[in-house]
Parts: structure tokens; sequence; C-alpha cells
């Protein structure tokens, strides 16, 4: 019976066909247990983890160090290069990173065509008149005025020195002219000579001069300071648009080959400029070219009015934005009486980024300071206001020359002894940077800038006035009556006319781009990376999925070192026979995976358990 039985084994081994009762027998152990592929597999040690790494990856020399491996100098020649290449890759993008992290910009400029609005033009006479108010205190300044010109130079040039003006008598404000502020030749170390003024504090304590090599300029300053003590004390001067000092300063006026209407002028008095007008037609330019712009014919008047205050006859001129404040101290020129000016305009655009790039602002709602002018915000406004501000903070009065903050008043003698010696060192600080101004007011993000070119011609010629004296210049002021007006040559000689035009319709906009901006740091990171080591992206992965896969064989040794050390604890649980201490050493978590795809662990082979040894657990 028992032959039997294996000849029929033998038999089903050589072909036969099994029985219902050997199809349901169970398979041996071993193949139940056999590992199968499992989703996430790691190497059995480092050395595995690396070789496979450098077998397989696509860095240009890491499969030398694999293939080199029987030459110990040429895997060690290869492992140099390798770190030599990865550290000096490193050194690269650190500098990369800190060139980014500065943001650095570049100036891209594009040329656009299209129709330009005509920016305003601000022309003043040059001419500041005695407000009618302060006539007899002018009157007195300028008698001390020749007092201190005649001790210094013996020189007298007033020739009406007694004549006073006939509304002298009515009510005059408080007024005191400190007459120990006086001009003053100052000697300096190498036999040069100075003049200037002394201005002490309130206490006499702290004194400074305020010195010029120049004696006109010296002259100009020290009358300047008193004349500012007089206008504080008086009402502001209001322009009619009508007359200026008893004639018109806007004879003729012509834009785009129309006449200019009244409504396209705002005036107002400037205290050293005198008379001044602003021609702010909201039209744009269609075409280039002299006819196309403004003409003005204007009257440059030289009367005397205030000699010391104003030593140069003709037309201030400036061009700036629409609902910008003009400074004419800082940014205009002068058109001589006379002649004929024309004035071509190219205008260019700044695009500032603002941001981590540069600090500017959008308009005066971000910056940290009030402005005082009821106009559009530009840096000099800002400025101007800071320093306002702080005058009135450190003075307890602020500048005749500049709006006043809410509350405040002018400096005068009368109401404040010291506010020269304030002003001035103010004033000298805002110069040097001291004051905090310059940080507190930031450049618009988006600024218009008009390049000028100028040509003068005389005008009129002398044949031609002589022939047709009374036909140069027609009309009254703009929008005003047609009336001729009638000049005699001398009178010519005073009038000059001005041309302002586009020269080109194109502008120039001068945008600021980021030198490295995201793409373009990736971009600049992938051609070094490419340079050192010849990889893509791709590659980078391949660095990245190692370092993965060693920090988990790092934690899963770990584990296991743990598990063992608990294992060497007196006390510790006997481990059962039937099981390998290999297995038995792995954490709970790993014994139950391997148990549930394989079964028992103990029926694991030191082979099968090998095979699997890419295997999470």
């Amino acid at each position: 019976m028992r032959i039997h039985s294996q000849v029929g084994a033998t038999a089903h081994a050589a072909g036969g066909s099994p029985t219902f009762r050997e199809a349901q027998r169970p398979l041996p152990p071993l193949l139940e247990g056999r590992p199968r592929e499992r989703l996430v597999e790691l190497h059995t040690s480092f050395r595995e983890l690396f070789t496979f790494f450098c077998a397989n990856a696509t860095i240009h020399g890491t499969v030398r160090l694999v293939c080199s491996s029987q030459n110990g100098l040429k895997t060690a020649s290869w492992g140099l290069l390798l770190v030599g290449a990865l550290g000096v890759f490193c050194w690269q993008f650190g500098l990369l990173l800190a060139q980014y992290w500065r943001h650095p910009v570049i100036m891209t400029v594009s040329v656009h065509s299209e129709l330009r609005l005509f920016p305003a033009v601000t022309l003043c006479d040059m001419n500041p008149h005695r407000p009618r108010s302060a006539r007899y205190h002018l009157q007195v300044l300028d008698e001390f005025a020749q007092e201190n010109i005649h001790s210094l130079y013996k020189f007298n040039s007033s020739e009406n020195r007694n004549v006073l003006f006939a509304d002298a008598r009515l009510p005059q404000p408080a007024f005191y002219l400190d007459r120990g502020i006086r001009l003053q030749r100052l000697s300096q170390p190498g036999g040069q000579s100075k003049v200037g003024f002394r201005l002490c504090n309130s206490t006499g304590g702290d004194c400074f001069y305020r010195a010029f090599s120049s004696a006109v300029t010296a002259v100009r300053q020290w009358y300047r300071f008193h004349y500012v003590n007089i206008l504080a004390l008086t009402p502001p001067a209001r322009e009619d648009g009508r007359h200026s000092h008893g004639g018109h300063f806007v004879f003729s006026c012509r834009f785009d080959g129309q006449d200019c209407q009244a409504r396209h002028f705002q005036t107002f008095h400037h205290p050293t400029y005198g008379s001044c007008h602003t021609f702010s037609g909201v039209s744009a330019a269609r075409h280039p070219g002299i006819s196309h712009g403004i003409s003005l014919v204007l009257r440059a008047g030289q009367q005397d009015h205030l000699p010391l205050l104003s030593t140069e006859a003709g037309i201030k001129v400036m061009i700036h934005g629409h609902d910008h404040t003009p400074f004419l101290e800082h940014q205009g020129f002068s058109v001589r009486p006379g002649t004929e000016t024309t004035i071509g305009i190219r205008e260019d655009e700044v695009h500032r980024l603002g941001g981590p790039y540069g600090r500017c602002t959008k308009g005066a709602e971000g910056v940290d300071v009030q402005l005082l002018y009821n106009a559009s915000y530009t840096l000099q406004a800002c400025l101007v206001s800071c320093f306002q501000q702080l005058m009135v903070e450190t003075c307890s009065c602020g500048y005749y020359f500049y709006p006043l903050p809410s509350g405040a008043e002018y400096c005068s003698f009368a109401r404040h002894p010291a506010w020269g010696h304030c002003f001035y060192r103010l004033y000298k600080d805002l110069g040097t940077h001291r004051l905090p101004c310059t940080s507190r007011c930031p450049r618009p993000c988006r600024e218009s800038f008009y390049k000028l070119s100028a040509g003068t011609s005389r005008w009129p010629s002398s044949k031609s006035a002589v022939s047709a004296p009374e036909g140069w210049v027609r009309g009254g002021q703009a929008g005003g009556s047609h009336r001729s007006q009638r000049l005699s040559l001398d009178q010519l000689s005073n009038v000059a006319k001005v041309n302002i035009f586009y020269q080109e319709l194109n502008y120039r906009t001068v945008d600021e781009t980021p030198v490295y901006s995201v793409p373009q740091l990736l971009s600049a990171t992938g051609s070094l990376w490419s340079l050192w080591f010849g990889s893509s992206v791709l590659s980078v992965l391949e660095l990245l999925e190692l370092l993965l896969d060693a920090i988990a064989l790092t934690l899963l040794r770990g584990c296991r070192w743990l598990r063992r050390a608990r294992g060497s604890q007196p006390g510790a649980a006997t481990v059962p026979s039937h099981t390998t201490p290999e297995a038995n050493q792995l954490p709970t978590d790993c014994r139950d995976d391997i148990n549930h795809l394989g079964g028992p662990a103990g029926l694991i082979s030191h082979d099968a358990s090998r095979s699997s040894g890419r295997s999470l657990c």
C-alpha cells in the first residue's frame, strides 16, 4: 500500500492530472512567504544606496566612481572632482543669491509715438513790485541799504532818497528794522576778503556769519533777509491777471494757430520774480513744429521798483507738468529782452518699480510729510513742505516764501527776533542732508522730464522796428480786446518773443527692470548647474531622492538599534526559538507588515530577506 502511493505520486509528477484533493492541498510555507515587490523599497545599506545612485544617476562624473571602483586612485580623483565641482557651484550660487537679494535694476529705454499733452508754461516778468501796504517800510529799508553800501564802498546810488510815497500816511503794521544786522567786510586768511552779515540766537551766545565772496550776492542776500521781515507783516499780494506794474505783461499769445483764451492762464505773484502767469491749456499737441506750439510776445519790465532784490532784467520761464507747482528758483531759466527765443521740447518718462527695488510713491498718500501745496506730488514740493514743517517746529515760525501749516505764522523781527539764526542753521543742515527730509520724501514712481533745446536771435531787427514799429505787437493780453499797442523803439527793446513747441511727438520711456526676477534666477541657477554637472532639473530630483532614501535608511537603522538596545536590557522577554534574531529585531509595525505580505517572519529564508532588502522595513 505504501509502495502504491509512491508510484501514484510519481505518476502524477510525470504528467497525470491531479485529483480534486490534490488541488486543494495548501502551498508549502516557503512559496507562500516568498517576498513580493512593494510600493516603497529601501536599500539594505548605505554602500548599496550610493552604488545604485552612482550607477544610475544622470549627473556627469558619478558613474566613474563605480566604473573605477577597482582603481583606488581614480575613484579618489573623481570623488575629489565631484566635491570640488559641488563646492564651486555652491559658491557661485551664493553669489547669485546675494545679488538677487540686493534687488538690482537696469534701465530699459523704449520709444513711443502718440499724442502728448502740451506741458504747462510759467512765465514771470522778474520785476517784483512794492506792496502798497509796505511801501513806507521798503523805503526805510532802501535808505538803510544805501548806508551800508556807502560805508563799504563809498558809493551813493540813491537818486530819490528823500522822496517818500504818497500813501505813506496809511496805517502801517508794526515794523522793526534790526539795524544791528549790517553788511560787514570780513577778512579771510591769505589776504582774501568777503562781505557778509552776522546772525545770533536769542541769547547772543551763538553767532555765525553769512559771508559771500561776491559783494553783489552779499547785498542781495542781506536785502532779501530784511525784505522777508517786511513781507511777513503784510497780507499776501494778489494778481488780477490784467495789469502788471501799470502795463500788460502778455501782449499776445497763440497756441496751435489759435488765439489763447484768458481761462488758459493762471496768475500769481512771486516775492522775487514778480508777476507770473502759468499757461495750462489742457490740449494735446497734434503735430510737432513751431506753428503747432505756443508763441508769446511778452513785456520784460525794467522798472527799478526793488533794484537790490532783482538785479537782472528779462523773463523767467519754466516748463513743467500740469498740476505741478513751479519752483522757478530751482528749475527756471531766463529769456533776454529784445530777442526771440525758440525752445524745443523732448519729453522723457521714468517708471520706477518701487517695493524692494527702490523707494518711490504713487502719490502723497503714502508719504510721511503733509504737502503744503494744493497740487500733485513732486519731490521738490515734498522737500519744501518738510523743511517748512521743521522750521515751524524748531523756530516757532515759518519762512515767508513757502506756504504755512495750519496754525503757524510767518517769521519776523517783531515776533521772532532770532528767527534768522535758526533759519539759516536749518537751511544749511538741509543742504548737507542732515535733516530727515531726504529720507521722508521719496521720488515719484512715475515722473516726466522735459529736455529743452533753445536758440535766440535779435527781435525785432533794427530795420524792421524802424519801418513798422506799430505792427510788431498786436492785441491786448491773451483773451482781451484786440487793440493796437503802439510802442516806441525804446519800448521794443524791452519786449521778448518766446516760441515753445514739441520738436517731435516721439517720447522715450525709461523703465526700471529687475536684473534677476524669479524666472531669471532659476535660469541662471540652471546654467550654473549645467556648467558644473551637465544635467537638468530631473538630476536635481535624483539628488533629492538620494537624500530622502538616506534619511529613511538612517531612521530605519536607528529604529533597529533601539529595538536591539531594548532587547539586551536585563529582564527582557526571551526570544522564541522558531524566529530569527534579525526578524525579531525589527519594529512591531515592520514585522506586522512582513507577516501580512508573506506569513510568519520566521519562515522567510535568508536569501529571500536579502532580495527584499529595499522594502520599507
